[in-house]
């Protein structure tokens, strides 16, 4: 299996096959509307507007299992992010990233980059504790700890990075313009 062979469904509940997207760079993300990195729309919204025309996609999938953060409908959500961040980029259906109900594009892409930390500084030390907390065992597995878990795939669909939520956004920036 590879990302080609993965398929997720839109938000209005219709197949889109990972397929559509090759020889593209890809960045896919699990977000939320109501937490502290949703922010993170803005930045994912100015990378999209930079880099699509040179064959840059984002697949963002809307998940409600950290903390609730993504209490609303399909509708509701997209809504939400157009009008607020003004988001070009396709958003899916909300999906379960982690778990027994996980999708399958989530069950490859953290089979292909597990965690490997928060990186350092306030955020990093205060998600560390809180997931603490949660999964004493946390660090050792490959599940998606909380929201705006970004994975970058390079144009021949390898998954080449795994960004946690509390790395800088230019650096993603950075990793997804060397890919260009």
């Amino acid at each position: 299996m590879n990302f080609y062979d993965l398929t997720v469904m839109n938000a209005e509940g219709e197949e889109v096959s990972m397929k559509e997207f090759e020889g593209k760079v890809v960045l896919v993300v699990n977000t939320a509307t109501g937490c502290g990195f949703t922010p993170h729309y803005k930045d994912l919204e100015e990378m999209y507007e930079k880099f699509h025309d040179q064959g840059f996609e984002i697949v963002d999938v809307p998940c409600n299992q950290f903390a609730g953060q993504t209490p609303g409908t399909d509708e509701e959500i997209h809504s939400f992010c157009q009008l607020t961040y003004g988001t070009q980029f396709p958003q899916m259906k909300k999906a379960d990233v982690n778990g027994e109900n996980a999708i399958e594009l989530f069950k490859y892409l953290k089979s292909q980059k597990g965690f490997e930390g928060f990186g350092k500084g306030p955020m990093a030390l205060a998600m560390g504790a809180m997931l603490k907390k949660i999964d004493k065992d946390y660090k050792n597995n490959p599940e998606i700890k909380w929201n705006f878990t970004k994975f970058l795939i390079d144009r021949q669909g390898n998954v080449v990075a795994r960004f946690e939520p509390t790395e800088k956004m230019e650096d993603v920036a950075k990793a997804v313009e060397k890919l260009m």
